[in-house]
């Protein structure tokens, strides 16, 4: 039964750490800008085309995840956006990287991560893995029980 137990604690603790630290790296540079996504393209803007400021970066994460608000995996905070001249921001948007270097970002859809739903969809995905660990773990002390009484 001790041996039971410890495998137990070993499987939580283990199923704790692996949910609370898997991370994986996004597929591409984005920004988020009013709840859209924004990918970011290797175009420069003249600073002549560039429109006036319409937000910024308020959380810069390299980590996959939910977040919500204006976010950047490639940018940090407070870098600035901004509208492009004879573009909607349904079209593309113009990243600050410097004084005088803008970046296009071009309209990418719904950012689908962000809100209230995003983070309730993360905390289930989680709940779900430790559901699927802790029912995997109970048919192998099953089937230790099963086996050791035969």
């Amino acid at each position: 039964m001790r041996k039971i137990m410890s495998l137990f604690f070993v499987f939580q603790i283990g199923c704790t750490f692996l949910i609370s630290t898997t991370y994986a790296s996004w597929a591409y540079a984005f920004v988020v800008y009013d709840g859209n996504i924004y990918v970011v393209s290797e175009t420069h803007i003249k600073p002549n085309k560039i429109g006036k400021k319409i937000g910024k970066v308020t959380k810069y994460s390299d980590r996959e995840g939910t977040y919500s608000g204006n976010f950047s995996n490639q940018f940090p905070k407070e870098t600035d956006y901004y509208e492009i001249k004879g573009a909607t921001t349904k079209e593309a948007i113009a990243i600050k990287e410097s004084k005088e270097s803008f970046i296009k970002a071009k309209y990418d859809g719904k950012y689908t991560g962000s809100g209230e739903y995003g983070h309730k969809k993360y905390i289930l995905n989680n709940l779900l893995v430790y559901f699927i660990g802790v029912v995997l773990l109970f048919g192998i002390i099953y089937l230790f029980y099963k086996r050791r009484s035969k």
